[in-house]
């Protein structure tokens, strides 16, 4: 059985000559104590150290008692609780959890697991919070399902948006309001952050459960609507490719990295700006997906032929992005902004980086006539069909080889042809001329 008494400890005399009242917790002939807000100097304790202030020994007494009740409520389960796990469960018991620290918690978590990503996706979620109730300090039982109505209804609005660039100064821009796809990736989020915070704060096995409530049962998330194809044809993509940008501006990075992800299958941007030397091993690019790196067996591991077409680009920009930008993040910055200026130049609308995943996959199915199979390969992807078929087998680079040479060739073959009509209807306007 756990005793718990006050107890002021001699050797905790601070400068000003108070001693911090504590709670000591025994069990298991182990010992842990807790701190109070209550402090005392010598007048007020004994030679033994005992406090003598009636008012003060009142208010401690009601916590131990109150501590006495909650150890009393385990039963049989405190012999699953460790000394230093009775201290804690008893220092949390009632404390309000706010879900705003967790989320900050959360999130720094994921950046030092390098998944900047989804670290990226939630702080966005996080912000938004903060928007809505327009404050910094949440408590977990303010997410409730009729506040979920509202904060969808939030989030469709119109509104401004404060945040702190890179260079600590306040940006304010306005937002149109988010589409429906939009409100299902915000949710879908936050629902994995209430996910996250049950799962630190609740112990079922134990009946330690802090977070009794789940919004997400009555408001439900759903499944992702259906999203227009996000392509371009080859036509579109030799125009992109010949666009005039200007020299180093983000035009030229945005419109030269459009292009070494489809020639490289529809690599990422993070990975981009991962890659170094050591990832160029024999005329291939071998790399860890970082997306789904923690999520596979096989560490998203892939090894992609470095084509004629791929090989400049890779030289110009391989460890220069990381060194150019502090994180990854703000590369893809930098590729929006480009994306948005390429744009304009093309006449190619709504055009966005990830793109050129979308069109390698589109050519080398539609035009190509690639199996889809091939195609997930190529593009790294997680196969939840085969995955009991994969035990037995090793990857095979060739199909990837394939896959995107079949795709190249198919580019290359694009623009001679549009160079050949461009060069007939050129001399037909000279000979009418003349």
């Amino acid at each position: 059985m756990a005793t718990v008494c006050a107890k002021v400890l001699k050797h905790h005399k601070k400068v000003d000559g108070s001693y911090n009242v504590k709670v000591r917790i025994i069990h298991n002939r182990e010992k842990r104590y807790i701190d109070t807000e209550h402090f005392v100097t010598d007048k007020q304790l004994s030679k033994n150290m005992a406090i003598k202030d009636p008012i003060v020994n009142r208010l401690v007494n009601r916590q131990v008692d109150e501590y006495r009740v909650a150890i009393s409520e385990l039963g049989e389960k405190l012999t699953f609780f460790s000394a230093e796990m009775l201290r804690d469960y008893l220092s949390n018991k009632n404390e309000e959890i706010d879900f705003v620290k967790f989320c900050d918690d959360h999130i720094s978590q994921l950046k030092n697991d390098k998944r900047d990503g989804t670290a990226a996706n939630h702080t966005t979620v996080r912000n938004s919070l903060v928007d809505y109730f327009n404050r910094e300090k949440v408590s977990v039982f303010e997410i409730t399902a009729s506040m979920l109505k509202l904060y969808e209804g939030f989030l469709r609005g119109k509104r401004s948006i404060v945040r702190i660039n890179h260079l600590n100064r306040e940006v304010s821009t306005k937002s149109k309001g988010v589409s429906d796809s939009g409100i299902y990736n915000y949710m879908r989020d936050l629902r994995t952050l209430f996910n996250a915070a049950r799962e630190k704060f609740n112990d079922e096995e134990l009946g330690i459960i802090r977070i009794p409530h789940y919004p997400f049962k009555k408001y439900k998330v759903g499944t992702p609507p259906a999203t227009r194809k996000r392509n371009i044809t080859l036509t579109q993509l030799v125009r992109l490719r010949d666009c005039k940008t200007v020299p180093g501006s983000r035009a030229e990075l945005a419109k030269e990295m459009f292009m070494l992800s489809f020639y490289l299958c529809g690599i990422n941007a993070v990975d981009i700006y991962n890659i170094s030397r050591s990832n160029i091993i024999n005329g291939r690019l071998e790399y860890n997906r970082c997306k789904t790196v923690r999520r596979r067996k096989d560490n998203a591991f892939i090894s992609i032929k470095l084509v004629d077409e791929a090989a400049p680009l890779v030289e110009k920009y391989i460890e220069k992005m990381s060194s150019r930008y502090s994180t990854s993040k703000g590369f893809d910055g930098a590729l929006s902004k480009g994306m948005k200026d390429l744009r304009i130049i093309t006449n190619i609308r709504d055009i966005t980086f990830y793109w050129a995943r979308h069109s390698f996959a589109n050519c080398a199915r539609n035009d190509c006539k690639v199996s889809k199979d091939d195609i997930a390969l190529s593009l790294n992807h997680i196969d939840n069909g085969h995955r009991t078929t994969d035990i037995y087998l090793s990857k095979d680079w060739k199909i990837i080889d394939d896959v995107q040479l079949k795709v190249n060739k198919l580019l290359k073959k694009t623009a001679a042809k549009l160079r050949k009509q461009a060069a007939i209807a050129a001399k037909s306007k000279d000979n009418m001329t003349h």
